[in-house]
């Protein structure tokens, strides 16, 4: 429903009032227990009072003339003018219906020295049709045919992903590097010509650390049919000192927690695996979400050499069919994406990023 007007408010009064007294909207799916995040969504305690007297007392109108502003939505880039804007470097022709496979484009940067990337943010003019998008940076030297390197992360777009901002740490796209872009096209029933872009704006001068986007996955599991219960675990290694700057669970249809179950990312030092301690925790009972938000943490943590990061989940029911690792959302995925700093060493500014395994 939209909510931009008394006449649209009023008739969900008392749904406005349970879904903010259960904190399930906004929907913000962290657990509080485990520390706070920059982009925490939440109804501040006085508000959830106003609004639950609100509807208790019929839900009046008030004033007509006290009504605020509609909130500004920016229609332009979020991170301000780039310094420069690349595109996947053909139109690409959306089906009216079926199923589309990952695309894949791989562009050059053109860049004949080394940047430093503060923002990034992914445009589309076809959002509707578009499930997601992951534009990935394959240095000089990648082997043909490789998809992904490990770190290599730049920037991700889907529907509320908010623009890549970084605070310490900026990413390094070095000379000569290219672009590969991951386009999960969603058919809707219109078919519509697509040709995605990504706006960079670089840094002003070197920064004093280097952010990485690394992740640990699990891609070998295989869900019995109607298991309800089946967890699913991963690890990452650090192989130097590392600063944690913040995390994204991912699953699908089946990453739901359950009642005491929840997807949990821990970090352990490797020579006292038994000090472990959570980092993030999300879901709840009844809780679904195939797209879990990028969490920048409040409070960076400090992970040093050796120390592993650990995404376990549970799984929900399944159908009556074994679900295994697959592109598409009726199947299944386990990534926990995190963001760490290294400090920016000019002398290894260019080596590769720190890899785990």
């Amino acid at each position: 429903m939209t909510l931009t007007s008394y006449q649209e408010a009023c008739p969900w009064a008392k749904a406005i009032k349970r879904a903010v007294l259960q904190h399930a909207m906004p929907p913000w799916l962290a657990d509080p227990y485990f520390g706070a995040f920059k982009n925490a969504r939440g109804v501040p305690q006085k508000d959830v009072e106003t609004l639950s007297a609100w509807a208790d007392g019929g839900a009046p109108e008030g004033n007509p003339k006290d009504t605020p502003a509609l909130p500004h939505f920016e229609t332009g880039w979020n991170i301000g003018k780039p310094d420069v804007v690349i595109d996947i470097g053909k139109d690409y022709d959306v089906p009216a219906q079926g199923v589309v496979a990952y695309q894949y484009f791989t562009v050059p940067t053109n860049f004949t020295e080394d940047k430093w990337i503060e923002a990034a943010e992914v445009r589309t003019d076809q959002r509707a049709a578009i499930h997601h998008v992951i534009v990935f940076v394959q240095h000089a030297g990648a082997q043909p045919g490789q998809r992904r390197e490990v770190g290599s992360l730049l920037v991700g777009y889907a529907p509320g992903e908010q623009p890549l901002q970084f605070e310490p740490g900026t990413k390094l796209v070095k000379a000569g590097s290219k672009l590969l872009f991951q386009l999960h096209y969603t058919p809707n029933g219109k078919a519509v010509k697509d040709r995605t872009y990504v706006g960079i704006r670089f840094a002003k001068e070197p920064p004093k650390v280097r952010a990485i986007t690394a992740n640990a996955l699990a891609r070998d599991f295989a869900i019995p049919p109607g298991d309800g219960n089946y967890p699913v675990k991963s690890t990452w290694t650090a192989k130097q000192d590392v600063t944690l700057l913040g995390l994204m669970p991912h699953m699908h249809l089946r990453g739901n927690g359950l009642q005491n179950t929840r997807w949990c990312i821990q970090m352990a030092r490797k020579r006292s695996s038994s000090t472990r301690r959570s980092t993030i925790s999300t879901g709840s009972s009844n809780t679904r979400s195939n797209r879990h938000s990028h969490c920048p943490r409040a409070h960076a943590s400090t992970a040093s050499r050796t120390s592993t990061i650990h995404p376990t989940t549970n799984t929900t029911p399944t159908p009556a069919k074994e679900v295994k690792w697959g592109d598409q959302t009726w199947e299944e995925m386990m990534i926990g994406w995190f963001t760490y700093s290294v400090p920016n060493v000019p002398a290894a500014a260019t080596a590769a990023p720190a890899a785990g395994n």
